[in-house]
C-alpha cells in the first residue's frame, strides 16, 4: 500500500489589507480532496478531506461505520489517485463482503459533516456501543494530552485552518489532522488500529467542539474518556452519557469541566491508588 504524493496544504499569495493599506503577502492554505471510499468495488462514500493519512483514514471510517471490526478484516486495500481526488478501494473477506452487499449505500460528505447522507433519523441516531471501563483519569495526564495534541499539529502551524485529533495513551500520542474533524478522528481510529494501540486505557482530544458524530466514533473505537477545547453540543452529552463515555470539555491550559462520568477524573493520589 502506498499514499499519493499529493501535498496536503498549498501556498498562494493573497492581498492582506493592514491598518488600511492593501499588500501581497504569502499564506498556506490546507487542500480540500474527494476521497472516495469503496467496497469490493462498489462506492461507499466520497468525503471531503485533507489528502495525508489516507491508509488510516479509509481503515478508521471502515471501523466507525461498522464495516469491519479490525484491520483483518480487509483483504486488501490500494489507495489510487484519480482525475480529481483519490479513491481508497477495499476488498473484504467474503463473510463481511456479502453483508456488505445487503447494506450498501452512497453518501456524499461535506468536510464539516460526519454524519451527512444518513438515509433516515433512526440510522443517524443509531444505538451506540457502552464502554465499560475503570479507568481512572489524572487531570494532569488531560493537560498533558493536549498540551501533547498542540504541540504536534504541523499542519495546523502552516495553516492555521485544520482540526487535530489525538489518542493519548502510556505516555506518547497519535495525532492525526484535518479540514475535518470527524475525518481527523477517523484518521487516529485507524492509526490506532494498525499500531494496536490498546484504545481503552487512552483518552480522545479534539481540538474542536464534542458532536455526536464524535462520540459514535469514540465508543466504537473503545476509548472511555473524549477530551476537547471547545464545548459539546446536547445530544453530544446525551449520547456521551448513554455509552458510558466521560466526556471533558473546554480544556484550555489546565482548566475543564467534566459532563458525563466525573468520577472517572480523580486527584492524582486516587488515580495512583485505582
Amino acid at each position: 500500500m502506498r499514499e499519493p504524493v499529493l501535498p496536503p496544504f498549498i501556498e498562494v499569495a493573497p492581498i492582506a489589507w493592514r491598518e488600511g493599506e492593501a499588500k501581497r503577502t504569502r499564506r498556506a492554505i490546507p487542500e480540500e480532496t474527494p476521497i472516495a471510499v469503496t467496497f469490493d468495488g462498489s462506492s461507499y462514500a466520497v468525503m471531503m478531506a485533507t489528502p495525508a493519512d489516507v491508509e488510516d483514514f479509509a481503515i478508521g471510517f471502515a471501523l466507525t461505520e461498522d464495516v469491519i471490526e479490525t484491520p483483518g478484516d480487509i483483504e486488501s486495500l490500494e489507495i489510487v489517485e484519480a482525475e480529481d481526488g483519490i479513491e481508497a478501494r477495499m476488498w473484504l473477506k467474503p463473510e463481511l463482503s456479502q453483508r456488505q452487499r445487503a447494506r450498501r449505500r452512497s453518501i456524499l460528505g461535506p468536510t464539516g459533516c460526519g454524519l451527512c447522507g444518513s438515509e433516515s433519523i433512526a440510522q443517524a441516531l443509531k444505538p451506540v456501543r457502552t464502554v465499560e471501563s475503570a479507568r481512572k483519569v489524572r487531570p494532569s495526564e488531560l493537560v498533558a494530552g493536549m498540551a501533547a495534541l498542540q504541540e504536534r499539529q504541523a499542519l495546523n502551524a502552516r495553516t492555521r485552518a485544520v482540526h487535530a485529533a489525538g489518542l493519548y495513551a502510556n505516555g506518547g500520542i497519535i495525532v492525526r489532522e484535518d479540514v475535518g474533524r470527524h475525518n481527523a478522528l477517523d484518521k487516529v481510529v485507524g492509526a490506532a488500529m494498525r499500531a494496536g494501540t490498546p484504545a481503552e486505557s487512552g483518552v480522545v482530544l479534539m481540538t474542536s467542539r464534542v458532536s455526536i458524530e464524535l462520540v459514535q466514533k469514540t465508543a466504537r473505537l473503545g476509548a472511555s474518556v473524549l477530551a476537547a477545547i471547545s464545548a459539546p453540543t446536547a445530544l453530544a452529552v446525551r449520547v456521551a452519557e448513554s455509552a458510558g463515555i466521560t466526556l471533558v470539555a473546554v480544556l484550555r491550559g489546565s482548566d475543564f469541566e467534566v459532563f458525563t462520568y466525573p468520577e472517572r477524573i480523580v486527584e492524582e493520589a486516587l488515580a495512583d491508588g485505582g
